[in-house]
């Protein structure tokens, strides 16, 4: 029987991963428990138990007087000289119990006692497996939907993946393997209930942590990420090592890495950028594809005056303001957008030093990927 208890011991602490000492303790207290529905007391009831063979030993503390007034705390002189002549008025004797000979109400409430201990250590295991987990990305499996919220399994516990969090155009099928970004992590009496998401920026972040080596390493550090997610993402990357070019390490060969990264997007498209401290390079560079005649940026009042050529400023706007505002995002600045005929009415080029028709020759036409000209769009933008 010992050896069946031991045996039991350690699958819990293989499968739910219960420590074995703690469901030791669990099954002396569930002993104290019965021994003090079966006596009313259990003040004076000891526990030993042999952790490397099962045995365990249950006796009760009794003091030695010579009239006993409380028999479950007390034992006479006589009974006690009858163990051994040597006890006195005043000793305590361990007076051992037979725990086969509790009543059925006693047995299962120890048994209660046992089962809500080990429900309390798997959900404590639980959320602090998933807890150390917090902020990091994790592979999951589509369970339903419930309503627009879906249910993902994470393994040993369910996640759910608001509608808030989801990607607008993105729809799963039950038993399809994503990859969420563990937002929080609570612990409730049900056990942990974990938020995840499809949506945030970290989300990007951690894919190339793993499809990156460099930047799993730290040779390259993700300096910032600016996302709307399911559209494009913009992330700023900069090399502590000379010899390791940042954007070609994040790219991969033949673009094999980031097209890792935008397959689990479901083709999310991605710019990579790379980051500068002076905040006029870096501004330049956030406002790629498009190509910069000029910045002036105030770093005190967080705003930048950006000149593009005519054939640019579509490009540089994006559709529907998106390249800018993306810009905006991850540099930090609120980013003024002229072209190179605008800033001249204006008088920019005089206030930059600038002489007009210092813009580079076309490369490309003035129109974006839809042919729509997007100042309108961009004034808006500005507005909001």
């Amino acid at each position: 029987m010992n050896k069946e208890l031991l045996e039991a011991l350690e699958i819990l602490e293989k499968e739910k991963n219960i420590p074995k000492d703690v469901m030791i303790e669990a099954i002396e207290n569930s002993l104290i428990t019965a021994c003090k529905n079966h006596f009313g007391k259990a003040d004076n009831v000891r526990v030993a138990m042999n952790k490397d063979t099962g045995d365990f030993a249950v006796y009760a503390e009794k003091t030695v007087v010579d009239q006993v007034e409380d028999p479950v705390l007390e034992i006479s002189l006589t009974d006690a000289k009858m163990m051994s002549p040597r006890y006195e008025c005043g000793d305590t004797v361990q007076i051992p119990l037979d725990s086969k000979k509790f009543g059925r109400i006693a047995t299962q409430n120890a048994k209660n006692v046992i089962l809500q201990k080990i429900r309390e250590e798997e959900r404590k295991s639980l959320y602090n497996d998933y807890y150390s987990m917090e902020k990091d990305v994790t592979t999951g499996i589509v369970q339903r939907y419930l309503g627009k919220n879906i249910s993902i399994n994470l393994g040993r516990v369910d996640a759910i993946l608001n509608e808030s969090e989801q990607v607008k155009g993105e729809s799963f099928k039950p038993t399809e393997r994503i990859k969420v970004y563990i937002l929080e992590v609570k612990d409730t009496p049900k056990g942990p209930r974990i938020s995840v998401s499809r949506t945030h920026p970290d989300l990007v972040k951690r894919l190339f942590e793993s499809e990156v080596a460099e930047v799993r390493d730290g040779t390259v550090e993700i300096k910032a990420i600016a996302r709307e997610a399911g559209s494009r993402t913009k992330i700023a990357v900069q090399s502590h090592d000379p010899n390791v070019d940042p954007v070609g390490a994040c790219v991969g060969l033949n673009g094999s890495r980031v097209n890792a990264v935008v397959s689990e997007l479901h083709g999310e498209k991605i710019d990579i950028i790379n980051w500068d401290e002076n905040p006029a390079y870096l501004i330049e560079n956030a406002l790629s594809p498009a190509k910069v005649i000029c910045v002036v940026a105030d770093e005190e009042e967080r705003e930048a005056q950006v000149i593009v050529p005519d054939y640019q400023l579509s490009l540089a706007i994006g559709k529907e303001g998106q390249n800018a505002r993306l810009a905006a995002r991850l540099t930090g600045y609120k980013i003024d957008i002229k072209s190179e005929t605008q800033a001249k009415e204006m008088g920019l080029f005089e206030q930059m030093g600038l002489q007009y028709g210092d813009a580079p020759e076309p490369e490309y036409p003035s129109f974006d990927e839809e042919g729509q000209d997007n100042q309108e769009d961009y004034q808006e933008y500005s507005e909001q």
